[in-house]
């Protein structure tokens, strides 16, 4: 299918102002300036980009363009089905035929998984992460994917049945806020559910900490090619007695496949932004913005909640 026919699903408004903008197949080349505040907004790639720039997100920008498949699901890898389901408690039932925001969908793994559950997903994130997303996800006519910033969307309020954020409101600068912000699109007896990074008080933990002073400021190019210690660094961490001291002092994703070992110690030590998170923080959240039927899952942190029926959520 082409990029322009699944532009014209999706009712958008401009984030700065709230003025509705016309479909974004509608646009010209050059971009659309908004009627109420003249922000102009533009489709590269087929897809439209309802913020200037990446921000401080350009580490993930890096990270998915070169790692654009690694984590998608097809033939024998079901990996990222089975952690959708771990970490939202969702099962196709709960996703069919409803309104879906991936809020934060990087390379478009977990967007997949709903899509082909028969959601009708919206996919958004504030980094080029968007492209291979689109990519990968374009062939799906329940599939729409946007450039926007989760605390400036470009959508009506109470707009999705079902939202989900995993692994993504730590990596910004205020994750309650974000969360918070997130709950207006969330329709009357809608479902939200997020995962966070839990606070961890451990010594890995904060020898991670403190390397992250200084891998926050490389290059991502150069911290990526560091990362690639991990590949073999991994059988010295699988040691008997020596390995488990080694991963505390120098502490590396520990996942099997080669590629994704890079892959996730690069996403821990490149973040702008990383916050850590506890279940009485995060279960106050959702009581504090009016969500029933609260669920902390078994998946350190994630919590799950719906917006009672007939409940509005004022800006």
């Amino acid at each position: 299918m082409a990029p322009a026919d699944a532009l014209t699903r999706e009712e958008l408004i401009c984030p700065a102002c709230g003025h509705q903008l016309p479909s974004a197949s509608a646009w010209p080349r050059e971009g659309w300036a908004c009627a109420g505040c003249e922000v102009v907004y533009r489709v590269e790639q087929g897809i439209p980009r309802l913020v200037p720039h990446d921000a401080y997100a350009g580490n993930f920008s890096f990270e998915w363009l070169r790692h654009s498949r690694t984590q998608l699901d097809g033939g024998a890898q079901t990996e990222s089905e089975r952690t959708f389901r771990e970490k939202t408690g969702l099962a196709p039932d709960q996703i069919r035929g409803k309104r879906v925001l991936d809020a934060g969908c990087g390379m478009g793994r977990f967007a997949e998984v709903a899509s082909r559950w028969g959601g009708d997903v919206t996919a958004v994130d504030l980094s080029r992460a968007v492209e291979p997303a689109w990519r990968n996800l374009s062939g799906r006519g329940n599939v729409r994917v946007y450039q926007a910033n989760l605390f400036e969307l470009p959508f009506r309020e109470e707009r999705f049945d079902v939202i989900y954020s995993i692994g993504v409101l730590h990596h910004t600068p205020h994750c309650e806020q974000a969360f918070r912000n997130l709950v207006r699109y969330l329709a009357p007896g809608g479902t939200i559910v997020i995962w966070l990074y839990a606070q961890d008080h451990g010594l890995w933990a904060k020898f991670a900490d403190a390397y992250r002073c200084l891998t926050v400021r490389m290059p991502p190019r150069l911290l990526h090619a560091l990362c690639h210690a991990a590949v073999p660094y991994y059988y010295v961490c699988k040691l008997p007695f020596v390995g488990r001291a080694c991963w505390t002092v120098a502490p590396i994703s520990m996942h099997p496949k080669a590629e994704w070992r890079v892959l996730d110690t690069f996403d821990w030590y490149s973040p702008a932004y990383q916050s850590k998170h506890t279940y009485p923080e995060v279960h106050q959240w959702f009581v504090s913005e009016g969500l029933t039927d609260i669920t902390l899952l078994d998946t350190p942190v994630a919590v799950r909640g719906v917006k009672p029926s007939g409940a509005g959520h004022a800006r």
